[in-house]
């Protein structure tokens, strides 16, 4: 897909198939003109990589397949070697032993090194090939079928038990210790590490979890902030998987009475990722929790995590103000740092000089100057900040506001002149300003600095390859929907909406489950919000310090709460009532 005559093909017909408006044709070829990249261009406009899958088999005259719903053996897989699959991304998912006809998929079936691969090892082995388009996500999705995470690791684990079994027999207790620990420093064990922490990455882990448990080492993935168990591993095992955990962290591996941390960057697939690893003592053993940052991910817009309609307008408009506080609020992992650096990416304009200050620093973003804090030799965000206001800033964003100390420098930063981004532990957007009072900060100085308070939490988003329309809804649920949507000012619903509320004839979907979203019938996720617009009468409230009426300040807004926010996007069809009233429990 990289000529400009095949990207001219392949839009035509995209246009044909009615996936490219005809409004959007003259952007697409100026950026592709650009020379941006053409699944990125598309994607941006709302075509799906199955659209253009298609497109690139009506132009090469193959057929489309969706290996999704292709269950492959290993047999198969394996009549191509897993290297020259991965090299060029095709997969064989079918194979007639009779005929000998062999069937793969490709994802660009313009790579003609692809198809002499294929055809050399089809003439050696006599096969006649027929090939198929599809989809990159999909290649990736049944490549993992050559070798599980169960399947590597019980590789390894059969040499580690083996050697271990036979020091067993051979030697007493003391010298059979001793020796086993050799065996936990050689490759198996390396190996091992490598396939849990491959298979994360794979699978879009957030952490990996690795504790001991009363019949062994379970491990853990955090998966749409859910956790589930993926590996569960011999007990004598566990000391080993530590061990070189703290090798590859360069920690001390003799120290096991006191928490350790560490960071390691690594590649894994083609993707650099950050290992933030803590060791935490137990009570007669180490666990140890490793959080993954795909730095090499992409900031995605606001509107992509969930804010819209007139919270969205509000949010626009503070971040085009030159000064004053913007804070986000909301537990950990709750998606805060996203939504601000979806915030510092519209802010990152070559005229002004952008400074943050974050532990940890989770995306890299060009043109900014990002700082990591390290409370051990006392950088700590409050020095951070000292420090930043004398680098000539325009904006500062702080990873969290944690102390007072901190508090009142954010607070003279928005005061002198500078936008200050920054992050807070409270449940809502209201409860920002208690919190702050309680950091010694003066209700007038806030009326003065705060311009806008978001507070957030993360649904699971349903699959959209599995959603279906749910029938049969509990009562319940529809009287808890009333509830809580007819606060909602209708002026600032979507008009679909409000028809919907009118007939009372509300729409509930959920994911069916499968393979594409690991049958949990959940993929991805999305925030729910809530937005705090300091007003006239917000500032009036403060100014006269009659905190009690800071919410029905916020009520008159006309703007919707989190559980407000969230029951819209059940009613949408972009998450659950379930889910909602998961992450929304007080």
């Amino acid at each position: 897909m990289t000529s400009t005559r095949f990207s001219e093909n392949l839009i035509e017909i995209l246009v044909k198939n009615n996936q490219l408006k005809s409004e959007q044709l003259a952007d697409f070829k100026a950026q592709i003109a650009q020379g941006k990249d053409f699944e990125e261009v598309a994607k941006a406009m709302g075509i799906s990589e199955e659209a253009i899958a298609k497109a690139q088999g009506e132009f090469f005259n193959l057929p489309y397949i969706d290996l999704y719903n292709q269950k492959v053996s290993n047999d198969i897989l394996n009549i191509i070697p897993k290297d020259l699959a991965q090299n060029y991304q095709l997969v064989p998912f079918e194979f007639d032993k009779n005929t000998k006809h062999l069937k793969v998929g490709i994802v660009d079936p313009g790579d003609f090194k692809a198809i002499e691969a294929v055809e050399f090892l089809a003439r050696k082995n006599n096969y006649r090939v027929e090939y198929f388009v599809i989809t990159k996500t999909a290649f990736k999705h049944t490549v993992k079928n050559y070798e599980s995470l169960k399947t590597e690791v019980k590789k390894a684990l059969d040499i580690v038990e083996d050697r271990y079994q036979k020091k067993i027999a051979e030697e007493k207790e003391a010298e059979e210790e001793k020796d086993f620990e050799e065996v936990i420093k050689s490759a198996p064990v390396s190996k091992m590490v490598e396939s849990i922490l491959k298979h994360a990455v794979e699978g879009n882990a957030s952490d990996i979890h690795i504790e001991p448990a009363e019949d062994g080492t379970r491990v853990r993935y955090r998966i749409d902030g859910v956790l589930h168990t993926s590996l569960r591993l011999p007990k004598h095992l566990h000391n080993s998987l530590i061990s070189r955990l703290k090798v590859i962290s360069n920690l001390k591996i003799d120290e096991t009475r006191v928490p350790q941390d560490g960071r390691i960057r690594i590649e894994i697939g083609g993707k650099k990722v950050d290992l933030r690893i803590s060791f935490l003592p137990l009570f007669n053993s180490e666990k140890v929790v490793l959080r993954i940052l795909d730095v090499s991910n992409k900031v995605i817009t606001l509107e992509e995590l969930g804010f819209w309609g007139k919270g969205l307008e509000i949010l626009n408009e503070n971040i085009d103000k030159s000064t004053g506080m913007f804070l986000v609020t909301g537990p950990t992992g709750s998606g805060k740092s996203t939504t601000l650096y979806a915030v510092l990416n519209l802010l990152n304009k070559e005229g002004v000089n952008i400074l943050t200050l974050e532990d940890p620093i989770e995306y890299y973003l060009d043109g900014i100057n990002q700082s990591q804090v390290n409370t051990e030799v006392g950088y700590t965000f409050a020095n951070g900040l000292r420090a930043a206001l004398r680098q000539d800033p325009d904006i500062i964003m702080v990873g969290e506001v944690r102390d007072n100390e901190t508090a009142e420098l954010a607070i003279h930063a928005a005061l002198t002149g500078h936008m200050v981004l920054s992050t807070l532990h409270t449940n809502d957007a209201i409860g920002a300003i208690p919190r702050l009072i309680d950091m010694h900060i003066e209700p007038f100085l806030l009326a003065s600095t705060l311009n806008v308070v978001i507070a957030q939490r993360l649904v699971r988003k349903i699959c959209e390859f599995c959603k279906e329309e749910v029938n049969d809804i509990p009562e319940k649920i529809i009287d808890q929907v009333k509830k809580t949507i007819v606060e909602v000012n209708p002026i600032h619903l979507p008009k679909d909406l409000q028809d919907m509320i009118h007939r009372e004839d509300y729409k509930f979907y959920r994911g069916r489950g499968c393979p594409r979203c690991g049958d949990s019938g959940y993929q991805g996720r999305l925030a729910i919000v809530e937005v705090l617009s300091m007003n006239d009468d917000l500032k009036k409230v403060l100014e006269n310090g009659k905190l009690e009426e800071i919410e029905q300040v916020f009520i008159e807004q006309g703007l919707p709460n989190m559980q407000q926010d969230g029951v819209i996007k059940v009613l949408q069809g972009k998450t659950t009532m379930e889910e909602v009233l998961r992450v929304s429990k007080e």
